[in-house]
């Protein structure tokens, strides 16, 4: 790297930005403000408070998410209880075919009619699952 006969040596460290932030400006806060200041800040859960400070001045949009823990508790059990239903469905079509396959016309309906009010059992229970979900969203779900 020579330009005019002479080297430019590099001197290391950090590349200088494009455009730096050298503007500084300072505020007061109360003790009052200054508890709300912190607790929109911890709300916000934003890493920086420079970048939470800059957000609110340009009035960007500030995403607060709040997870409630009971609510995806709720949602992942419901969610394993929906995937054993699918795991019952798919044995009930194995149970089926076997029935037709190893058993009389007459002892296969039999056994089916046994399963089938069990099925229907089950679609009562998934009903009041539904039911049950619905209202729990509406109560408790501020959306």
């Amino acid at each position: 790297m020579e330009s005019n006969g002479k080297t430019i040596r590099y001197k290391g460290g950090r590349h200088p930005k494009k455009d730096p932030a050298v503007h500084r400006y300072s505020i007061s806060l109360t003790a009052e403000e200054n508890a709300r200041f912190l607790s929109l800040y911890e709300t916000s859960k934003m890493d920086v408070k420079a970048h939470f400070i800059t957000a609110c001045v340009f009035q960007k949009g500030i995403t607060i998410v709040k997870v409630d823990k009971a609510t995806m508790d709720y949602y992942m059990r419901l969610t394993t209880l929906f995937g054993q239903f699918r795991g019952v469905g798919t044995n009930y079509n194995q149970v089926v075919k076997v029935l037709y396959r190893n058993f009389s016309e007459k002892k296969a309906s039999a056994y089916l009619y046994k399963l089938e009010k069990q099925t229907a059992e089950m679609a009562v229970l998934c009903q009041k699952m539904i039911q049950l979900t619905k209202e729990f969203e509406t109560k408790y779900l501020k959306k």
